[in-house]
């Protein structure tokens, strides 16, 4: 099964990395609703822009949780409500979720 690679902007790689965002947004165009609609994701992987192969600090892994379809208005997309793709990014794998704890 594939991987959703979702490419952001850092200020929206950081917040969901922080945990301040839950879902990030795609507009509702034939393009997203071709790679969306009907799949089933192994997982989401998340990039800090385009980040060369082995570099582990720019990717967060995702549990796929699907989507949902709803209207934001938001600046990255202009000052009227749009039709979007809101896509779960809330689930860490549990790898991401914090230090690795020792066995020693």
């Amino acid at each position: 099964m594939a991987d959703l690679v979702l490419p952001l902007k850092t200020a929206y790689f950081d917040a969901i990395r922080l945990g301040q965002k839950a879902e990030e947004f795609r507009l509702r165009t034939p393009y997203w609703r071709r790679r969306l609609e009907g799949r089933t994701f192994a997982r989401v992987v998340l990039t800090k822009g385009y980040p060369p192969a082995g570099d582990d600090t720019r990717r967060l892994v995702r549990e796929w949780r699907g989507f949902r379809e709803t209207t934001i208005t938001h600046p990255h997309f202009g000052p009227e409500p749009v039709e979007v793709f809101a896509i779960d990014v809330s689930a860490a794998l549990p790898a991401e979720t914090g230090p690795a704890s020792s066995t020693n």
